[in-house]
């Protein structure tokens, strides 16, 4: 929260507590303390039977999966978007009940890290839109499994071969829901990435905006263009990988930068 916020910030009644309401980024945020879980679920029946509308979205830093099924259970609409903010490490538990178990929340967001020791095995269900900030886990392996329309990794590490394996998988008719790819990885290599596929790149210089359609913005410059057997067009960046499809598929790979070279 910000000074402005803190100054802006208003407190309203909610039966039994008095909660901290500022707008942030267009937002409006509610604030409480003491028992989190609580105050959540008081907050959201007296928020949702005030205006009769269901919740869509849950920020959640523990007792996820209880949360989850809380609301699933109390409304007929189901839960849309969940964001785990714990800044420590996401329970393993946790992690597989919202990547495989649970049959709703076509959009996740985890911003904690994964248990060291964490694998995650068999396939994962269709997810509209994932967004993992510590994504070392997630393997080629995984990347294969998922059918996604947005597929978000940050702190990857997928090397240029995986890559290269997945582009080909996508060009194969892989992922065939995906409409945006971005990992943040180590260095990448665009000739290594494009290995073998190099016969099929067109060179192209120009700068791309777009936007996903669940709103992430992106401003694209140059790249290689490689066209699918289906007439699907991919452009291929040196510091970014991206795909481009008719539908507007964009595949992003950027390279992290070491505390030297910042």
């Amino acid at each position: 929260m910000t000074s402005k916020e803190s100054e802006e910030m208003e407190y309203v009644k909610m039966n039994w507590m008095y909660v901290g309401v500022y707008r942030s980024n267009g937002n409006l945020v509610l604030q409480w303390y003491g028992d989190t879980t609580k105050g959540l679920k008081d907050t959201t029946d007296y928020v949702t039977d005030l205006f009769n509308i269901d919740v869509s979205e849950v920020c959640v830093f523990k007792d996820a999966i209880k949360m989850i099924k809380w609301v699933n259970r109390r409304q007929k609409t189901p839960l849309k978007k969940i964001v785990y903010m714990n800044w420590g490490v996401i329970p393993s538990e946790v992690l597989i009940y919202i990547l495989r178990d649970c049959t709703t929340l076509p959009e996740i967001s985890i911003h904690a890290e994964a248990a060291p020791n964490f694998r995650f095995s068999g396939n994962f269900r269709n997810i509209d839109c994932l967004d993992i900030w510590h994504g070392k886990w997630v393997t080629i392996d995984n990347l294969l499994t998922m059918d996604g329309i947005v597929i978000s990794l940050e702190k990857s590490t997928l090397t240029n071969t995986d890559l290269n394996v997945f582009l080909r998988h996508w060009l194969s008719g892989g992922c065939p829901r995906l409409k945006l790819f971005s990992a943040t990885t180590g260095d990448v290599d665009i000739l290594q990435v494009l290995h073998g596929l190099m016969h099929n790149a067109v060179l192209v210089e120009n700068r791309r905006d777009y936007t996903s359609l669940f709103g992430h913005q992106w401003i694209l410059w140059d790249g290689y263009d490689i066209k699918r057997s289906d007439g699907v067009t991919a452009p291929v960046l040196v510091s970014l990988f991206t795909l481009s499809a008719p539908e507007s598929v964009q595949f992003v790979v950027k390279a992290m930068l070491s505390q030297k070279q910042v």
